[in-house]
Parts: C-alpha cells; structure tokens; sequence
C-alpha cells in the first residue's frame, strides 16, 4: 500500500487566456514552494423538514470555490508571474504598479508517489504576506481564491518547466529606507498586499461566475529598535513617509517601494531587562507622482 507524501508533492501552473478555462495542451511551470493547502471548499444546503423521527433528510451541495495557500520562500524571478497576477497588472521594463488587470491561472497539484492530480481552474491571487527578519530566509504566503477543482489520473503536462532556480533571499543582504533614509535598526518587517477579492455567484451555477477585485489594501508593520522618538514622532504627529525595501540575492535585486505610508500605531513594550522595541503597523496610500501605493522593481545582475 502507498500513501501521499509530501516529498513527492508538486505544483505548476500556467496563466489562462480565459478565465476558468485551461489553455488546450497546456505547457506548464513548476512553481516553488515549502506548503500548499489549495483545495476544494462547498457550502452545504441543508433541509428544514420537521420530522417525527427528529432525522435530517437531505443535505445537498451548494456554491463551490478553490481556497487556500501556498507558502514560498522569497528567490528572484521565481514568481514574477504570480507577483504580476497580485498586483494586477504587467511588468513594464522590469517595473511593476498596481493595475486593475486581473490575470487568471490554472494551477496542478501533483501527488506523484500514487498517480494522483487536481487541477484548479479560474485562480486569482488574492494576498500575499511577506515576512522579513535577520537570520532568516524571507518567506511569502500567497492566498488563492479560484473557481472550480478536477481529479484526474494523468498530468496536464508530464514535463513541466523549471522556474527560477536562483538561491533564496535572506535578511542578511538588503536595505531599508525610511522617509529617504536608511535605517540601520529595524529588526522586522511585515508585509501584507490584499486585493479584498469576492466570488460572485449566479443562479444556475455552483461555481463563480467572476470572482471580483475590492480596493488594493497594503497594509504591513515595522519593528525596530527604540534608538529616538523620531519614528514615534511621525504617529503622533499623524506625519506621513515613505518606506524602501531593498532585498538583494543570487541573480539580482528585487525594491519594494511604497512612496507614501501612514502610520497607524506606536508600541513600546518593555518585556524583561532586554532592548525595547518600537512597532509601528502602517497603510500605504495611493501616490500621485508614483502612480501607485506600491512600486516593484527588479534588477536582474549585470
């Protein structure tokens, strides 16, 4: 007897003409990934008859939809495609804003150790976290909303592209700039880009007609250590700023850059006789001279 592991566990995908629909002999990406959890979700319709012998007699399925996550650990030019799809827009000369273009994906999972598939059809990416901290790998999670999900027996493509095989990027090179300055004492930095996406239903189909996009949300927090009040001072004082993230690994630079934040909060707990930390949660806002809340800039080495 064999049983799935997640050893032998694999993910491509590929972007769709149409949305919902897989492209005819579809050439595949592997994509990378450390956890998926993407799977089938239903509601269920359940019957209000009142019998005598207190039992339920019918429960049917309602509404169907692909939910879940896939986990990433941060490398350049490993998920320019699904970074693309987030911010719903193009790449334009290695520069990405945000954009009202919602690209749609299939995406397989394959459990190849028992000869097992699902395909997902009509994915949108809906947020991704970005976690940045010293010592560490920079992990991303990237939360799917989709439209319907298939078994099958055989691979929508037996030999998949690789992606971008670049080493994974790390806190240890990279930059922070913080109102145009850098700052040499952030100790984390959270990172969440939401585009509040909705399934719209419609009589006469289980599935989604359209899954729709709310307002771009960034939102993220800074923690860094409490060297002066000059970060506080911008909360209280309801200031506005900017903040650069600049993360540098094997293959080349990836910039972060959001032109205009609001910071929401200032926390100073003093835990034990260690150093304080300042967190300071923050909301990006729209640009004008950007053009947006959030700029992406890839610089492929020289």
């Amino acid at each position: 007897m064999t049983f799935a592991t997640g050893a032998r566990h694999g993910l491509s995908y590929i972007t769709e003409t149409v949305f919902g629909a897989t492209p005819e002999t579809p050439s595949m990406t592997r994509l990378r990934h450390t956890a998926c959890s993407l799977g089938l979700e239903k509601t269920t319709l359940q019957s209000e008859e009142i019998r005598d012998d207190r039992q339920i007699a019918h429960l049917l399925h309602g509404q169907k939809s692909v939910v879940g996550d896939i986990d990433v650990e941060l490398s350049y030019g490993a998920f320019d495609a699904l970074l693309a799809g987030l911010m719903q827009s193009d790449w334009d000369d290695d520069v990405l804003k945000s954009g009202v273009t919602q690209p749609s994906f299939t995406f397989e999972r394959a459990f190849r150790d028992i000869g097992s598939y699902q395909v997902f059809t009509g994915c949108i990416v809906n947020r991704l976290r970005l976690t940045v901290r010293p010592d560490r790998l920079i992990g991303g999670r990237f939360s799917i909303l989709g439209r319907s999900m298939s078994l099958e027996s055989s691979a929508l493509d037996a030999t998949p592209a690789a992606g971008a095989a670049h080493d994974p990027m790390t806190g240890f090179k990279g930059a922070i700039t913080e109102g145009g300055d850098s700052l040499g004492i952030v100790v984390g930095l959270d990172l969440e880009i939401d585009n509040g996406l909705e399934a719209a239903f419609t009589l006469g189909e289980v599935a989604a007609t359209d899954i729709l996009a709310g307002q771009s949300r960034i939102t993220g927090e800074m923690t860094s250590y409490f060297e002066d009040a000059s970060l506080l001072e911008k909360f209280v004082d309801e200031t506005e700023s900017s903040l650069t993230l600049t993360l540098e690994g094997a293959g080349g630079e990836l910039e972060l850059a959001l032109p205009r934040i609001v910071y929401t909060g200032g926390s100073l707990p003093a835990l034990g006789t260690g150093p304080v930390t300042l967190s300071l949660p923050f909301t990006a806002l729209y640009d004008a001279e950007a053009g947006s809340n959030l700029v992406l800039t890839r610089t492929p080495d020289a």
